[in-house]
């Protein structure tokens, strides 16, 4: 006995001598008590100098590395290394944890801060991406995460100026970050010309937006804002590790030892050098300090920590001390003194006095030390060092005695004999020395048996033999002091050892894990006198064990504290403590031991409160000699509820299987059946694996659970109502306090838990994402506000929710072992219990963690299986029942007493008001008084009591109860055998419900002419059940084996049944008694048929694949049918009785004739002529169509056809009972598909005159009854059917607008490539060849020209400072919908293009931008609830793109979602209440998203649909429902809690309504949907059921849709060609049956609408054609608000030499004339063609506009009538210029051609020259301001100049550098070398334009930025400004006269900006 359980003794911490200064900082501070917080390994020390006293926190479970004080300074946040590290935040008074931050860092958490009041902590992670994460601590919840930077993080502080804003620090970067929403968003420091770019240490905020910050070269950096003003040179002179801030001013600490402290504005104060003080020593560095008052704290590198008081800063005050960095391995402790020796790789020895514990003494030696010993009398101590020497000091002075060096390895070992006379040395090359001491250590022997390194030594008492350990686990014996080895084990056997400090060996093997490997354990330690033995690990584990331990894997208790290995321990001279120390955190803990007796006054120490997983090895004091499980309970936990396939997976499986099957399109498949089945009843009730899952409600009904559905039962009308919203088992349930919700939790590959209401049977709330494969126990809270739930995972993870938010509060790992109940404290929402296979736990929650402390049984008896639990009369009092029949009294988490209760286990508890009820497996309910002092009645579950009411009968006296409730003068009790029972307070007991006992259940017969059925099951009974209003089982008899069939002969008299043996019976149907029986077969019976009419045959299928046919009258076998591969699965016979159909495992369709049994062969044509008798085959022709798309992993076990031969009823594997049309031919038929069984559905049959379907299923052993509701026959209740798997591909309809929108891929903009097909190579990457005649630096020649004419020369030069967006011409309808609204009563317009948001005022066009996205805006609607008015939320485009919240008119940024939708966001609605926000994604499932905008959390998220989603939308009085509109689908969704619940749109209820392309929704009363699809129908919905459909509302598709709630009309807009009837906008009626249309008066042949919004009296209208147009509702005019062009890119653009107009030349063939004054568009001009370019004359008379095909024209201004035009070239024209004379026209083309044209020769437009050699296309063309010369740039990167008019090309440098150029648009050329950016490889510099002025220069690229350079700008990479709002792709951009305005043009986004010139002042 004594090794198998754990010592009852005890360690406690009473002193840990250390620091963490290596790889830290900043991690020492005072707390508000005046004591110092700091940490070491794995412990939290809060440390008080006035007692000399620590106290730990010990709730890590690996190393901590950052720490954080909370502003009021008693809570500290702590953050730890490891897999899944997590942050804990603890109260440093009581040193308990408040709160535990997980499942967000990986690899562990480098920094922590807390904001200003406290409220959030921010945490950096030390993954790749050095993750930021921002906590509301208090409830464990993380707010927002971003990638922090690319390199580590080193410090983080929040703002404490500013709200929201953060600032982090480190590897070579500063970034300033902001929380908006959820995102953080960060902007990185700018370090300018102010300092260099280097590391940044530390940090610390003051106000006015400036930032303090040490650098790694010890200056100090001070930031305004996010720019680098200053630098403090010199600080320090080496790297700033730490900076604090405090009330006084800074204080810094750096890795020259220097202190410094500085005022509030950072000017000097004092300096402190603690290297000249008298503590300090050369090479001392500060990794952290803590400035209050006049104390200042100093933490080193070398594990000291200094206190300092100011005024007499000189003599710091060392009060902590540990070992430097370096491992730490040697320890020894004095013979007769409490003291302790350590030496470390760090070279020094230090002495500890255990008592003062205070470091006394210390040596510096030349070698870092590996092992120490103390010789008897104390007073030599040996030291092994790492180079293979050894040195003895004096104890008394540290004087050295000797030093010697006979070994080339490391000492690792050595010990003093028992007798002082010799010392014994292990070395790592094998060998042990022996020296005498009194002879100056002469060597006498050495030892050489060994073949690995020596580990440990021990001497016996009497010093004549040595024990060794070496790296092999060996164990060796040597004679003494000769060395022998002694290999005589008898010789070994009587000695007795000095001390055992061995790892190997017999006394230790319980040491060791049963399998391990051989060297995780470092060290042990034995105390003879305490029969312990203490041992450490490479797991940082101490453990305790019982002493000897002669078995593997004994019993133990652990410690925890030192973080990785501990690498040696030792107990101290008399036992009183244990000293451990730790290799990697070199840190001395002190254990004090607590010996058994007096254990008992100290039960204050009992369990170590500590995080769940830190002490899950569970083998600390389990027994193992409990007594065998009950078998029940064995059978329980072995169940594992895994899937093959999981519900779940289906969809996805169905998308891969369609992929395989594309090619094979079948038959065009048949509707699925108009008749529909409603579940009506259930035989069953789950208690064969489940407890305490049965009560009363509120009205009391009786609410519980079979299969996959919630039953709510009356048992005054016996009838019953079914929650189905689940689709697997049910395992367990719970009733809210009130009564009236219902919480049930289910099995799956991600399970749900769903709440409901038992009134209604709604779901209120689905909770999902926290379990695996299943929850198999949930318990409410008091107040019915939280719910706990624990799943089946290996872990048996336990949850705390907040239900009705559906958000997870707390999580934490429960157990190893099988969890069977949770329960929560009455009193106290915080505190839980769970009870389970040896275990009961005491929870509390703890931020997002739950702590958990074991149940302590002390003496009082043994850690036994608890199956239930309950709470008591206060929070402290608990309750448990065993499983041997025990209750256990619990207080707090003490066992106090147990009650003898029931024989075998108790399964249910129950408290009420004055007591108890408890129920076990002897099938007795007992009733206790309200302290378990005496049992006050009991009732025994006996057939005598059964009282006359009972609906069946009981199976067997005193059946397992395993669940009871209390109620309505009742005792409710559900039984093992699937019964519940009804007991009255008197006695009689009525049955109200029974099942199928445990067993699977196959075998199914309905009666031939009465609503009777039987069934045969596993569980060895055969049972008759009535299938009318009584539902009850009728009778019932007990078989000999189980059974898989049976069916009642023709007449009904006679019931055949198949057993599992291979015999059958035939029994009376009426008495079943046996007729007759008979055992012809081995296996399975599996099924049984007479033979139709009078019954003469009876046909017996076997699994040994054969059928025999007997003779009923004669009794005898008369013949077999053979030739089955396989087992038999179903018989059919023909209405004649001569045929047999049989269906075989091997999926053979068979045929036989009877009697005899021959094999038949019929063609599958033939089959379905004839007549069947019934018809149960799931194979051949007329039932192809029942196999799923994904048949491989589903088998159909049974179906069953209607006697009208119409419906074809099937059960499959999965639990779907579904109904086919007969016969159903062709693959995948269309179905109803209903889900109320879990897995197999085993059997199903129609009853005699088809009104109900019986349907069996199999594992959940429960008989369904479901009404069959006619064709006619349609309540209008919602139909819980689906609709069939594949959808069918007739689309109605295709439309250009729709697939383009379907199919456009949106261009990320950071991934852009380049618009142009240029090659070559990149200017900036050319070699320059150097020119000919560098100029000396002082010429004579005369001055350059100017580079450009410039067009102001009187006017002083103003160079521009920066560009303001102030007009924007263009809106994105092409394939962007509902994006146009009004604001301010129709005052204000907005909408967007590119990746602007625009507010326009209607009155006078002023435009003003939101510019806050980084890509293309997709869409945009606004809040219309009161209290958020002028709310705007726009989605855009990116890998990871956000959702910006703004205030339209001021702009603000009022949260932005980060989301998970990749590619895009393509639609945003808010909730009635305004909010929630809606969004989805243009990601592969089209995921829908829910968020609580305000916080930026996340509510609910799904998979919307795999086809894309157009529109969803919240209906616009609701925050729960909403629909979503796509490819062919229209969904219902549901909101609740968590979960997103969906209905597909049913079509099937209107005769021709098929599923089509659904492009728009809107909303009426009563629940109406109205859907616009893209044949130009609308369809109108009630619920989810398509009530009519409103043909051809629009002649085209339907693009728009709106409602409002203030009278409900609604406006559709499609796309239609205007006739004097018809519209592209109508304004409708409530319910869509009157309209009024409009005509948009856009001249376009076809309008197509693609946004409508109404105002008063006015309809918003935004079209493809990019109009936004408002028509007014009493007189239909017309007002266009917004132009812009329709299609892009916009390539031409010129801006007038005079005024303010500019002209812009699209591919959407229109040439465009713009006013900026009046905001407007002036004039049109459409060409016919894609226009490519266009150009001013320079008086501005004239137009000259190039195509795309070749052709160019030559405008007249003034009566916009040709004046000539010219087709010279086949491809594009790119370039067109006139020449500043006016005489030539240049024309440039993409045929590597540039032609010139005199213009004074009249309109003819002959060709008279044209430029040679152009390597590639042209780009762009100036002239020069003499009209000479031209220069052009090429797409192959190169500039050339030529001569006009001959085209001669100019090659001298010289002239080139002579030119002045008239303008300069040029993107070549050195002048603008700089304008190409580093990260050009795939997009180019498309476009480029020199001010008038000549010295500014603006750039348009493929990134869609426009730049502002200097001009000229010859260095690579220039400085510029950017300006981003354009799409990918700027094509032109140009200056307008006088520079006032750039006009840039967009190429993806068809706008055109114009931005105002902000010039610097003189």
């Amino acid at each position: 006995m004594a090794a198998r359980s754990a010592p009852n003794c005890h360690l406690r911490l009473e002193w840990v001598y250390g620091y963490r200064g290596h790889q830290c900082r900043n991690n020492l501070y005072y707390t508000a008590a005046k004591e110092i917080v700091y940490f070491v390994a794995g412990v939290g020390v809060v440390y008080s100098p006035r007692e000399h006293r620590q106290k730990f926190y010990r709730g890590h479970s690996d190393d901590i590395i950052s720490l954080a004080l909370h502003p009021e300074r008693v809570l500290v946040a702590t953050g730890q290394v490891g897999k899944e590290p997590y942050i804990c935040v603890w109260d440093s008074y009581t040193v308990q944890t408040i709160s535990i931050l997980k499942d967000a860092h990986t690899h562990g958490i480098a920094c922590l801060a807390f904001d200003l009041d406290g409220q959030r902590l921010v945490s950096v992670g030390l993954d790749s991406k050095n993750a930021v994460c921002v906590w509301d601590w208090k409830r464990g919840k993380m707010l927002s995460m971003a990638p922090g930077h690319t390199d580590r993080i080193f410090d983080i502080s929040w703002d404490l100026y500013q709200p929201n804003k953060l600032v982090s620090c480190g590897v070579k970067h500063i970034k300033f970050w902001s929380l908006c929403g959820n995102a953080l968003t960060p902007k990185r420091g700018v370090f300018g010309k102010t300092g260099d770019l280097q590391t940044i240490l530390c940090l610390a905020c003051a106000r006015d937006e400036l930032t303090y910050s040490g650098a790694l070269n010890g200056d100090i950096y001070v930031w305004k804002g996010i720019n680098l003003i200053k630098t403090i040179q010199g600080a320090h002179t080496a790297g700033i590790f730490s900076m604090n801030a405090c009330e006084e001013g800074f204080a810094t600490g750096g890795r020259d030892g220097c202190i410094r402290l500085w005022d509030l504005t950072f000017k000097p104060i004092t300096v402190i050098d603690l290297r000249e003080t008298d503590q300090g020593y050369k090479g001392l560095s500060v990794r952290s300090v803590c400035w209050r008052g006049d104390h200042i704290l100093v933490g080193t590198q070398d594990s000291e920590i200094f206190e300092i008081v100011v005024h007499e800063r000189n003599k710091p005050f060392l009060i902590m001390q540990g070992h430097c960095e370096g491992e730490l391995w040697a320890l020894a402790v004095h013979p007769t003194k409490p003291l302790a020796v350590t030496g470390s790789d760090d070279r020094s020895v230090r002495i500890w006095s255990l008592i003062d514990h205070a470091l006394i003494a210390r040596c510096n030696m030349e070698e870092p030390i590996r092992c120490a010993a103390v010789n008897v009398d104390g007073i030599h101590l040996a030291l092994g060092m790492k180079d293979g020497s050894f040195t003895v000091l004096r104890v008394r002075d540290m004087t050295e005695v000797v030093h010697i060096k006979d070994r080339k390895e490391a000492i690792h070992e050595l010990k003093y004999s028992p007798d002082g006379t010799y010392l014994a040395v292990g070395c790592n090359d094998s060998s042990v020395d022996i020296y005498g001491v009194a002879q100056r250590y002469k060597k006498f022997g050495e030892c050489v048996g060994s073949l690995s390194f020596i580990t440990h030594l021990d001497w016996s008492s009497d010093s004549r033999y040595l024990q060794t350990n070496d790296g092999n686990g060996k164990r060796l014996f040597y004679r003494m002091p000769g060395g022998k080895e002694v290999t005589n084990k008898e010789e070994i056997k009587g000695v007795h050892w000095a001390s055992w400090t061995c790892v190997s060996g017999l006394e230790v093997n319980g040491i060791w894990p049963k399998y391990s490997d051989i060297n995780d354990i470092n060290s042990v330690d034995g105390n003879y006198i305490g029969q312990v033995l203490v041992t450490a690990d490479d797991y940082g584990i101490i453990k305790l064990f019982r002493y000897p331990c002669l078995r593997k894997g004994a019993k133990f208790k652990k410690y925890i504290g030192h973080s990785a290995h501990v690498t040696n321990i030792r107990w101290s001279h008399d036992y009183q403590w244990v000293i451990s120390i730790g290799g990697a955190d070199h840190s001395v803990f002190q254990w004090k031991f607590i010996p058994e007796r007096k254990l008992k006054d100290a039960l204050h120490i009992a369990p170590q409160e500590s995080l769940a997983d830190s002490n899950s090895d569970e083998s600390d004091s389990d027994l193992s000699d409990v007594p065998e499980l009950d078998s029940e309970i064995e059978q329980e936990t072995q169940l594992t509820y895994r899937r093959q396939v999981y519900k779940e997976d289906l969809p996805q499986l169905k998308e891969q299987y369609k992929e395989r099957q594309k090619g094979s399109t079948s038959k065009r498949r048949e509707r699925a059946p108009g008749n529909s089945l409603r579940l009506h009843f259930v035989h069953g009730y789950r208690g064969y694996d489940c407890r305490s899952n049965l009560f009363y409600t509120q009205i009391g009904e009786i609410v519980y659970h079979v299969a996959a559905v919630g039953v709510i039962y009356n048992r005054q009308q016996n009838t019953q109502r079914f929650y189905l919203g689940h689709d697997d088992d049910i395992l367990c349930l719970a009733l809210h306090p009130l009564k009236d919700y219902v919480a049930t939790g289910q099995v799956g590959r991600d399970p749900s838990i769903h709440i409901w209401d038992t009134e209604t049977i709604k779901p209120l709330s689905v909770l999902k994402g926290c379990h695996q494969y299943g929850v198999c126990a949930v318990d409410f809270s008091a107040d019915g506000k939280r719910l706990a739930s624990v799943g089946i995972d290996d872990s048996h993870t336990i949850v705390l929710w907040d239900w009705k938010k559906g958000e997870k509060l707390s999580v934490a790992r429960g157990s190893k072992d099988k969890i069977f109940v949770v329960k929560m404290n009455p009193y106290v929402p915080d505190k839980l219990i769970t009870a389970g296979i040896k275990h009961v736990k005491f929870w509390r929650r703890a931020g997002g963690g739950l702590i958990g402390r074991k149940g302590y049984v002390g003496t009082l008896g043994k850690n036994d299986t608890m199956m239930c639990a309950v709470y008591g009369w206060t929070e402290e009092m608990a309750f448990s029942g065993t499983s041997t029949g025990d209750v256990c009294i619990w207080r707090d988490v003490f066992l106090v007493k147990t009650v003898k209760a029931h024989d075998g286990p108790v399964f249910s508890m129950h408290a009420l008001e004055k007591g108890f009820v408890t129920g076990g497996k002897d099938g007795v309910v007992a009733l206790w008084d309200d302290s378990f002092e005496r049992c006050l009645k009991t009732y025994a579950i006996k057939r005598a009591a059964l009282a006359p009411g009972s609906k069946g009968l009981l199976l067997e006296d005193n059946p397992s109860i395993r669940a009871i409730s209390l109620g309505h003068g009742h005792i409710l009790v559900g039984t093992k055998n699937g019964e519940i029972l009804e007991v009255d307070k008197s006695g009689p007991i009525t049955l109200l419900v029974q099942g199928h006992m445990e067993g699977e259940v196959w075998g199914l017969a309905t009666h031939p002419y009465l609503p009777i059925c039987a069934t045969v099951s596993d569980d060895k009974t055969l049972r008759i059940w009535d299938l009318s209003p009584s539902h009850c089982m009728l009778a019932v008899r007990k078989l000999k084996k189980g059974g898989r069939c049976c069916c009642f002969s023709p007449d009904g008299k006679a019931l055949a049944v198949g057993l599992n043996d291979g015999s059958f019976l035939m029994a009376n149907a009426d008495t079943l008694e046996d007729l007759v029986s008979f055992h012809h077969r081995k296996d399975i019976i599996s099924d049984i048929r007479f033979s139709p009419g009078s019954g003469k045959y009876l046909a017996v299928a076997s699994h040994d694949s054969f059928i025999d046919i007997y003779n009923v009258m004669s009794s005898k076998r008369v013949g077999i049918c053979k030739g089955a591969t396989s087992y038999i699965t179903h018989v059919d016979w023909d209405i004649r009785g001569k045929l047999l159909q049989v269906n075989t495992g091997a999926k053979e369709q068979l045929f036989f004739e009877a009697p005899r049994g021959k094999k038949q062969t019929i063609p599958s044509v033939e089959v379905e002529k004839i007549c069947w008798a019934s018809w149960t085959s799931v194979l051949g022709l007329c039932c192809e169509g029942i196999w799923p798309v994904i048949g491989e992993v589903t088998d159909i076990t049974a179906s069953c056809l209607t006697s009208d031969k119409m419906v074809l009823a099937t059960g499959d594997d999965l639990g779907f009972v579904k109904l086919f049309r007969y016969p159903a031919k062709g693959k995948f038929g269309k179905f109803k598909r209903y889900v109320a069984h879990s897995t197999h559905v085993t059997n199903v049959r129609w009853t005699y005159d088809d009104s109900m379907l019986v349907t069996l299923g199999g594992a959940d052993m429960s008989l369904m009854v479901w009404t069959n509701e006619m064709e006619g026959y349609r309540e209008k209740r919602p139909c819980d059917s689906e609709e069939s798997d594949t959808d069918s591909e007739e689309d109605g309809g295709y439309d250009s607008d729709v697939t383009r929108e379907n199919e456009i891929s949106y261009t990320i903009r950071a991934l852009s490539t380049n618009i142009r097909p240029m090659f070559g190579v990149k200017p900036h990457l050319q070699q320059k060849e150097p020119s000919v005649d560098e100029r000396p630096p002082v010429s004579r020649a005369p001055p350059r020209p100017e580079k450009l004419q410039t067009n102001n020369v009187g006017k002083k030069k103003r160079p521009i400072e920066d560009l303001v967006l102030e007009l924007v011409f263009g809106y994105r309808g092409r394939d962007c919908r509902n994006n146009v609204h009004y604001l301010n009563d129709g005052d204000d317009i907005i909408y967007h293009t590119a990746s602007i948001g625009i507010l326009h005022n209607v009155a006078t066009g002023t435009q003003s931008f939101y510019q806050e996205h980084n890509d293309d805006i997709l869409c945009l609607t606004v809040n219309q609830h009161p209290k958020f008015i002028n709310v705007v939320a726009t989605g855009q485009v990116a890998t990871a793109p956000s959702i910006h919240i703004w205030d339209a008119m001021n702009k603000q940024t009022l949260s932005i979602l980060r989301c998970y939708h990749s590619k895009g966001v393509c639609s945003v609605s808010f909730s009635a209440t305004g909010k929630l926000l809606l969004s989805v994604g243009l990601d592969p499932e089209h995921t829908i998203t829910i968020w609580r905008w305000q916080e930026g959390a996340k509510i609910a998220s799904r998979a919307g649909h795999n086809r894309r989603i157009f529109v969803a939308e919240f209906r616009p009085d609701s925050d729960s429902q909403f629909v979503s509109v796509g490819v062919k689908h229209v969904k219902f969704w549901t909101l609740a809690g968590r979960a997103l619940l969906s209905k597909k749109g049913l079509v099937s209820t209107l005769e021709d309504a098929r599923m089509q392309t659904m492009l728009a929704v809107a909303f009426g009363a009563n629940n109406l949907t109205f859907t616009g699809t893209i044949s130009g129908d609308v369809c109108v919905w009630k619920d989810h059921i398509l009530c009519r459909t409103v043909a051809r509302a629009h002649n085209g598709p339907v693009f728009a849709m709106f409602t409002t709630l203030r009278d409900g009309l609604i406006v559709t807009g499609g796309k239609e060609r205007p006739s004097r009837e018809g519209g592209a906008v109508k304004l409708w009626d409530q319910e869509l049956r009157r309209c009024r249309a409009f005509r948009l008066d856009t001249g376009q042949a076809t309008d197509c609408v693609r946004s409508v919004c109404r105002g008063k009296g006015k309809i918003l209208v935004g079209t493809r054609s990019a109009e936004i147009i408002e028509v007014g509702e009493k007189n239909a005019a017309c007002n266009i608000l917004v132009n812009g062009h329709v299609d892009g890119p916009i390539w031409g653009l010129v801006t007038h030499p005079s005024r303010d107009f500019f002209l812009s030349a699209a591919e959407d063939g229109t040439v465009r004339l713009w006013d900026i004054a009046d905001k407007k568009m002036l004039n049109k001009v459409n060409l016919g063609h894609a226009a490519r370019t266009v150009c001013y004359s320079p008086e501005g008379d004239m137009v000259a506009i190039g195509m795309k095909n070749g052709e160019f024209i030559i405008l007249l201004v003034s009566s916009l009538k040709i004046w000539g035009k010219k087709r010279d070239r086949r491809c594009s024209i790119h370039d067109i210029r006139f020449s500043p004379d006016s005489r030539f026209l240049a024309v440039g083309s993409s045929e590597n051609s540039v032609d010139f044209y005199d213009l004074t020769l009249g309109p003819t437009l002959n060709r008279i020259s044209y430029c040679r050699d152009i390597p590639s296309f042209v780009i762009q063309m100036d002239f020069s301001a003499d009209s000479r010369y031209l220069q052009v740039s090429t797409g192959c990167y190169k500039r050339h100049v030529y001569e006009v008019p001959s085209g001669k090309p100019v090659l001298d440098q010289a002239t080139m550098d002579r030119i002045t150029w008239a303008t300069w648009t040029s993107i070549l050329g050195d002048e603008v070398l700089g304008i190409w950016s580093r990260h050009a490889e795939k997009a180019n510099v498309n476009c480029a334009c020199v001010s008038h002025s000549g010295i500014s220069l603006v750039t348009g690229d493929d990134f869609g930025m426009v730049k502002l350079f200097d001009f000229p700008c010859p260095e690579k990479f220039a400085k510029h400004k950017r300006f981003l709002g354009h799409s990918p792709h700027v094509t032109n951009i140009r200056f307008t006269s006088g520079d006032r305005h750039v006009v840039s043009a967009g190429g993806d986004d068809c706008s055109l900006f114009v931005w105002k010139c902000v010039h610097m002042p003189h």
